[in-house]
């Protein structure tokens, strides 16, 4: 039988919706400042309609947020800990450079670099997620995909 008490499954649900909440907030805020005109550019062939976006990235950062969670709560030597969240941390501040450099700045070529940068460091943070908790590892795998989908279209963009 479980010694936790309902006091202490509240208070890790609200820190799981937290995380989840915050991840979505912040991997959104860039879209909300700069945008995401696509007029700009010719699309491709295989660009998703444009209501993929907003539905893939809510899945994404909501995958991203429970895995935060469960390698926040993991026990694991304290060192794998923040070497998980140090990955993380970097990864998402290239996520979030993206909008800006791709539909703020309107270059697909910064873009791709960053998105070249971004794909690395979520390898790096699967990797690093994967010594504290396999789970959360797992679960950044749909965001490594998409991520190489998005290389791919922006590299079409860029060459267009």
């Amino acid at each position: 039988m479980s010694t936790r008490t309902v006091s202490d499954r509240t208070r890790e649900a609200l820190v799981a919706l937290a995380l989840v909440l915050g991840v979505n907030a912040l991997g959104a805020l860039p879209s909300l400042f700069v945008g995401a005109d696509t007029t700009w550019f010719e699309r491709p062939w295989f660009f998703p309609p444009t209501i993929a976006f907003p539905v893939v990235w809510t899945l994404l950062f909501t995958l991203l947020g429970i895995a935060l969670y469960l390698v926040w709560r993991a026990d694991a030597p304290a060192r794998d800990v923040r070497i998980a969240l140090g990955a993380f941390a970097v990864q998402f501040a290239l996520n979030v450079l993206w909008t800006p450099a791709f539909f703020g700045l309107r270059r697909p070529d910064l873009g791709l670099l960053v998105i070249g940068l971004l794909w690395v460091a979520i390898v790096a943070t699967v990797v690093a997620f994967d010594r504290v908790d396999r789970r959360a590892a797992l679960l950044l795998v749909p965001y490594l995909l998409w991520t190489s989908f998005a290389g791919v279209l922006n590299y079409a963009i860029y060459a267009g």
